[in-house]
């Protein structure tokens, strides 16, 4: 039978009531847990040092009881705040026992009958635990990593590992059959994984035999199947478990054919010999018995898979994690203004190589480009209109019969007259989606094909959303030791801003913030689109920075286009490259990809 698990009636519990006030503190802080993860909200719950019943936690089903044993809490109870999920790892193990007895409170929905016998109900509740662990895994995916973090400590209980090297599990029929059990059983609900508990599987198959081991997994897999409230399969489980593993049904004692030396030889007969140990001489007497290879393979599992869940990242509070990006995001976004601020209102800084080249006119074919994008833009803002079906007691609309006969019907009967026969459909306008883009080029030595084509295409955007119905805005910088404007956002420019390219460093973040800032390409309700014209050829720590606010700009849903010309050139990860076979045509492919991200946006 289970350490912690406690059918029995009568059973009232160690320390229902904990003497020193941090205890009780503690043990509402737990119950005020427990409805969420047992689904029950009449379980009571006491965390105390003792409590348990002499396991790490126990369920009391008769006075709906869970008791935590405080002593394998870790930590100063004072300081426990169960409610922030972030704060249980730092008593794990016991939070685990916690989950564990919450799962028995759901899923251990059956009580054996008083006249079963004791050894098949002991079976039972032994396929139960595997059983009503992969339930709740079922129920609650992420319970599983706290049902993992307590297997140590509840395992242990169950076979009495570490309590008396006399009463550890040995080279056993029934011990073999219990471990495996309890751990390979653990490994095919989804709690443990085959890699782990290998190591058992293969001392459990020297001891019990290929075969006998293959009848006990489809008990106990059987039984991972078996519904909450089924105990009448679970007894028949258990009557069949008693059978393969050669236990009294009625005690529940293991069969004396079913001993093994400590060697794990099998004997002859098919059994395994209790007098042998291999080496033709009697087994030693006297002393504290050496742990059996069946009890040292399972402490090596259970200590490799408590240092596994210590390396593994707990379950996160939503809520914590949602706050945490907020704040997160609010730093950025203040960020990303001071960016703006500072480039396209001051300019940007004075000092340094990076700086314009002067201005010039646009010429006749920028102007005409222009207005072809606008037009572009227009026809890809375009929405189809919605149709909406209402329905109406009076014209207009058109007369369904089925209607009429239902409200005749409703006034002969003298009731309110609900039905509604006129229906009819109205074609709702689709507001155009806004439209931000903002255009990025570096100006190091390597980039001077772009300086024309880039300067050109800044002005051909910014004069398309003046001229387009669409609601867009434009801008457009260059960064290199600095970052400096070529288009503002929301204005347009009577001459096109020409550049220099001959710095030799990339201050890519800056551009990023200062574009986001400026145009809220992190926020959605807009087509949004970033152009970064680069080789990508930048030093660490832009290339760093620079990843690291495109990929917040991506995963708030912002397009990224990455022009270059080159096949060996090194854009950021994440971004649509283009390699422009023809730099000419370097606003050609912007206006294409900002019309594609118009259309995209509904």
């Amino acid at each position: 039978m289970s350490t912690h698990f406690t059918a029995d009636p009568t059973a009232t519990g160690a320390a229902m009531f904990p003497a020193r006030p941090e205890w009780l503190t503690v043990s509402a802080a737990f119950a005020d847990e427990v409805p969420v993860i047992a689904d029950r909200d009449d379980l009571v719950v006491s965390v105390a040092p003792g409590a348990g019943g002499g396991a790490p936690a126990c369920f009391y089903p008769a006075r709906a009881l869970i008791e935590v044993d405080g002593d394998h809490l870790g930590v100063d109870p004072a300081t426990v705040d169960p409610a922030n999920l972030s704060d249980r790892s730092r008593y794990a193990p016991a939070w685990g026992a916690l989950t564990h007895e919450c799962g028995h409170a759901k899923h251990t929905a059956w009580e054996p009958p008083r006249d079963a016998p004791p050894g098949v109900v002991a079976a039972a509740m032994l396929l139960e635990e595997p059983r009503m662990e992969a339930a709740q895994v079922r129920r609650r995916p992420d319970d599983r990593h706290w049902l993992r973090a307590c297997v140590r400590g509840i395992v242990a209980a169950d076979l009495h590992l570490f309590a008396d090297p006399a009463t550890a599990p040995q080279m056993t029929k029934a011990d073999a059959a219990r471990s495996a059990a309890l751990l390979l059983g653990r490994a095919d609900g989804g709690v443990l994984t085959r890699a782990e508990v290998a190591p058992v599987a293969r001392v459990v198959r020297d001891v019990l035999g290929e075969e006998t081991l293959d009848k006990l997994r489809a008990v106990w897999r059987t039984a991972l199947r078996t519904a909450d409230d089924n105990g009448q399969t679970m007894l028949d489980l258990g009557r069949q478990w008693c059978a393969i593993a050669g236990t009294d049904p009625n005690t529940g004692d293991p069969d004396p054919g079913g001993t093994a030396d400590p060697s794990g030889r099998p004997d002859p007969s098919g059994g395994t010999t209790a007098t042998g140990n291999g080496t033709g001489t009697p087994p030693p007497t006297g002393g504290t018995p050496s742990p059996s290879p069946l009890a040292g393979a399972i402490a090596a599992v259970l200590d490799d898979v408590a240092r596994r869940v210590a390396r593994e990242k707990a379950p996160e509070d939503p809520a914590a994690v949602a706050a945490a990006d907020r704040v997160r995001e609010a730093a950025a976004d203040k960020v990303a203004h001071q960016a703006a601020r500072s480039v396209f209102e001051v300019g940007g800084s004075r000092d340094g190589s990076t700086a314009t080249a002067g201005t010039r006119p646009p010429t006749p074919q920028e102007r005409s480009a222009a207005r072809v994008l606008a037009r572009a833009l227009d026809t890809a803002g375009i929405r189809e209109r919605v149709a909406v079906k209402s329905t109406s007691e009076l014209p207009p609309g058109r007369l369904r019969m089925r209607g009429v006969r239902a409200a005749e019907a409703q006034r002969a009967a003298g009731a309110t007259v609900t039905a509604q026969p006129f229906t009819r459909i109205t074609r709702t306008p689709v507001p155009t989606p806004p439209l931000r883009l903002g255009v990025a080029c570096d100006v190091s030595g390597t980039m001077g094909w772009a300086r024309a084509h880039v300067a050109s295409a800044a002005w051909i955007l910014a004069a398309a959303a003046r001229h387009a119905r669409v609601p867009a805005q434009t801008a457009s910088v260059i960064f290199g030791h600095h970052v400096h404007p070529l288009t503002h956002p929301g204005k347009h420019p009577a001459e096109v801003t020409e550049f220099e390219s001959r710095d030799n460093w990339e201050d890519i973040p800056t551009a990023i913030d200062a574009l986001d800032g400026a145009l809220g390409l992190s926020r959605p309700g807009a087509a949004r689109l970033l152009v970064v014209v680069s080789d990508g050829r930048f030093r660490h720590q832009p290339r760093r920075d620079g990843q690291r606010k495109l990929d917040r700009l991506r995963t708030a849903g912002c397009a990224v286009l990455w022009l270059t010309t080159d096949p060996d050139d090194t854009p950021l990860d994440g971004t649509t490259v283009h390699r422009l076979t023809d730099p000419t045509t370097t606003a050609r492919a912007i206006g294409q990809a900002a019309t594609a991200a118009l259309r995209a946006t509904r």
